[in-house]
């Protein structure tokens, strides 16, 4: 409400030193958490599936049904299930081994066709993207679900493999690995199961990023992802953490607000940074896998109130 009726920076930083007050997060009692980055990738691809054309982006099948456990058991907050809607029973979904094979192809719900599919499969776990259409135009691709199968992520599998070291892993060396191994590529790909729909987004700012969990367009460096189960949409925050692969003692000391969520965000201590669009934006994020802290801003009651329940 400030920000709206008072749109200057400086009395919005005046008010929010004033009159909120930093409350240092944990899990466990480890302040330290992991913080890592995305973007909004741009792919080049086309309406038709033609010449290099030939990976697909699908938006969801007919039925497909997001199911919060939580909602039925407290027991099982934070654990979500997908899967599709039929003859009154919620049936699993195709993996994406299955969906690459495949699977869905007699649905018709082929939205584009891209030029890589690693691009593809990087698309996937952004969660959004541009893709560059072979006539010049340029469209925007949201998150629509998931095919309810858990993520996993494909450089712990090459680390555990030992195709590379945990000290050179990040989306750059993946990307590298799976170009020089390209009779290996499908295999690994195939073992993340988890497969994201996309729908097409009307209009938005080109300078801001994608509609995030809250509804509203990411701000690249200042959106963050969270663990829903511990914050709501629209918190401020403020992040304390190793600039992405810096090695000069460099620090992201920022307030961000959690704007979004993620399938591999899970913990108290734990966040994605959106960086924005563009090739410095993919090296931020592609790059960024640092320790850090985050800070819970509150009203400096409510603040004092949480701080005399923990001693």
């Amino acid at each position: 409400m400030l920000a709206a009726q008072n749109p200057d920076a400086q009395r919005i930083r005046n008010f929010l030193e004033q009159e909120l007050t930093p409350l240092a997060l944990g899990n466990h009692k480890q302040r330290a958490g992991r913080f890592t980055g995305y973007y909004e990738p741009e792919l080049r691809g086309s309406l038709r599936r033609h010449g290099a054309y030939r990976e697909a982006l699908l938006k969801p099948p007919k039925g497909l049904v997001s199911v919060n456990l939580g909602d039925f058991n407290p027991q099982w907050r934070g654990q979500r299930i997908a899967g599709r809607l039929t003859g009154g029973s919620l049936k699993p979904l195709q993996s994406r081994a299955e969906i690459m094979a495949g699977a869905l192809d007699g649905e018709n719900l082929h939205l584009l066709y891209v030029d890589d599919p690693v691009d593809a499969f990087f698309l996937h776990i952004q969660g959004s993207g541009r893709v560059r259409l072979d006539d010049g135009r340029v469209i925007r691709l949201g998150y629509a679900g998931q095919n309810g199968h858990p993520y996993v992520a494909i450089g712990k599998v090459l680390l555990e493999q030992g195709a590379l070291s945990r000290e050179n892993i990040s989306m750059q060396s993946i990307r590298d690995w799976l170009a020089a191994n390209p009779a290996e590529r499908d295999g690994i790909l195939a073992q993340n199961p988890s497969y994201i729909f996309f729908r097409i987004l009307d209009g938005g700012d080109p300078a801001m990023g994608p509609p995030g969990a809250a509804g509203v367009s990411l701000t690249p460096g200042r959106s963050l992802a969270v663990d829903l189960d511990f914050y709501p949409l629209g918190v401020p925050l403020w992040l304390d953490a190793e600039a992405p692969a810096d090695t000069t003692g460099a620090r992201i000391q920022r307030l961000m607000v959690a704007q979004d969520t993620g399938g591999a965000i899970r913990g108290p201590v734990r966040g994605d940074v959106f960086w924005g669009a563009g090739a410095a934006a993919a090296e931020n994020a592609g790059r960024m896998n640092s320790e850090g802290r985050l800070y819970l801003l509150l009203p400096r009651p409510v603040a004092e109130q949480a701080m005399r329940e923990s001693e």
